[in-house]
């Protein structure tokens, strides 16, 4: 797992990474006031929502599928194929065919050619994730992660032509730009569904639909407490400046990603090694350890955020958008909740009671909204930065809670316990220390960070035991 997280990581954490360079380059040639970056925002915050509609959560039913003994791993390949390439057709046609009435209702009717590209760059990407989950179900770490880089990097070259070398000003080339990389890769990855009979088998799909439906109301709930904010802040903020505020949140929230990399890298690596072994003896302590490693080191993430935002900041390349700072140690809180989360779901995924996922990620998706509602038109995107903790703080808790009652697990909560209160301590010296000079914070926060370091090594990480690094430790030991 370590191997393949490290894979799925690097390409993860590079290709996040350059794609953070549309982020100076987008603010740099978008002012705030433009309102440009807010309509990115807005736009790919629907994406998400319909991504996970359009695959209604048949990545994770395709692992759970493809690893039981009594079925054909082809013919689960297949009519995963078929269903989710049938369904994403489907949307595109409709939106397409409606494109007036569509594009007017999300405020778009002057520009309705955001919407139809956007749309079908999404119904494309939908049935390409059942390929790239083919992959990963195959252990073909290093083509998933070239070919995800790949995309990535053409996107940023063609971006950095418009915008860069062209001045080029009107953000539907974003949009554009998307749409070519997608279909770039439909193209790259067309040996993973060709070569072989497609077949679709009816009675298997309704099994895998039992299964699934439950996971789409999840992801559903999971989708809208990330994006729910940026959708729903043109219709309930207030004030006129709403694109700009809206630009301000996202461009700033950009900056704490990094938890979402490293939650999307151990995901991608976790989650086939979890249901291929589901059955062996060992795994509940695997969980355990897993759930205490990754809050390990996203603490660490998060101390090292927090530590250098000073640094980080420019990132967002228009001083404009810097008000919108304060938000990052927020959305980074709400992100690394998100991880636990994502660990804790595995016990209903195991037993195949995948509803209660459903009721939890409900239950705070509820959360977001009305805090969402009640205090984004007094409060504006600070509300939607609070709101992303106390959706995902609830659905975390609960899914605990009951997790311990069907599927009990020893997680290690003094260890737990022990990082994330220093971690606390340590941030809290750190935004205390803020307005200091500048050498003087860096120094502080790095001495900081080096002291949750020494924590780690000397509680929990087996230096010994690791390549190149183990091998001169255990040698001079």
């Amino acid at each position: 797992m370590a191997k393949d997280t490290a894979i799925y990581g690097l390409s993860s954490i590079i290709g996040r990474f350059l794609n953070y360079l549309l982020v100076p380059l987008y603010t740099a040639h978008l002012s705030a006031a433009s309102g440009g970056y807010g309509i990115i925002t807005n736009m790919y915050a629907y994406v998400a929502l319909v991504l996970v509609l359009l695959t209604f959560g048949m990545e994770t039913t395709y692992f759970r599928f493809t690893n039981k003994t009594h079925t054909d791993s082809q013919t689960v390949y297949s009519t995963t194929l078929i269903s989710v390439g049938a369904v994403s057709a489907l949307f595109a046609a409709l939106v397409i065919l409606f494109i007036t009435p569509v594009s007017q209702i999300m405020g778009y009717g002057d520009h309705p050619s955001y919407v139809w590209v956007m749309a079908l760059t999404v119904s494309i990407d939908a049935f390409l994730c059942i390929p790239f989950a083919h992959l990963r179900q195959q252990k073909k770490a290093i083509k998933f992660a070239a070919l995800k880089l790949l995309n990535i990097v053409v996107s940023i070259f063609l971006n950095i032509v418009y915008f860069a070398w062209l001045d080029g000003n009107d953000v539907g080339y974003a949009f554009y730009i998307n749409l070519f990389c997608t279909a770039m890769l439909a193209v790259c990855l067309m040996s993973e569904y060709t070569g072989f009979r497609w077949r679709l088998d009816t009675k298997l799909l309704r099994t895998m639909l039992s299964y699934s439906w439950p996971i789409l109301i999840l992801g559903i709930a999971g989708i809208l407490n990330q994006t729910a904010d940026k959708m729903l802040f043109p219709y309930i903020y207030e004030g006129s400046d709403m694109l700009e505020q809206l630009g301000i949140y996202g461009a700033c929230s950009k900056i704490a990603m990094i938890m979402a990399m490293i939650t999307q890298a151990f995901r991608f690596a976790y989650e086939p090694i979890v249901f291929a072994g589901v059955k062996d003896k060992g795994q509940h302590e695997m969980y355990e350890q897993a759930m205490k490693y990754f809050i390990i080191f996203t603490l660490l993430a998060f101390l090292m955020v927090v530590g250098y935002l000073d640094l980080l900041k420019y990132i967002v390349r228009n001083p404009d958008y810097w008000v919108g700072l304060r938000v990052v140690p927020i959305v980074m809180a709400a992100e690394i909740m998100m991880g636990v989360y994502f660990n804790l779901s595995f016990w209903y995924k195991i037993i195949d009671k995948t509803i209660w996922g459903a009721w939890f990620s409900g239950i705070g998706c509820a959360v977001l909204l009305a805090v969402n509602f009640i205090f984004v038109p007094k409060y504006g995107y600070m509300a939607c930065a609070w709101g992303g903790v106390a959706g995902y703080g609830v659905a975390m808790v609960t899914s605990y809670f009951v997790g311990q009652k069907y599927y009990p697990l020893n997680y290690p909560l003094k260890d737990i316990a022990i990082y994330t209160i220093a971690a606390i301590v340590f941030v809290a010296v750190m935004l205390l220390i803020k307005e200091q000079p500048l050498w003087l914070s860096l120094t502080v926060n790095t001495v900081l960070i080096l002291l949750y370091l020494a924590l780690i090594i000397k509680r929990d990480l087996p230096l010994e035991k690791l390549p190149v690094i183990g091998k001169k430790f255990r040698k001079n030991k």
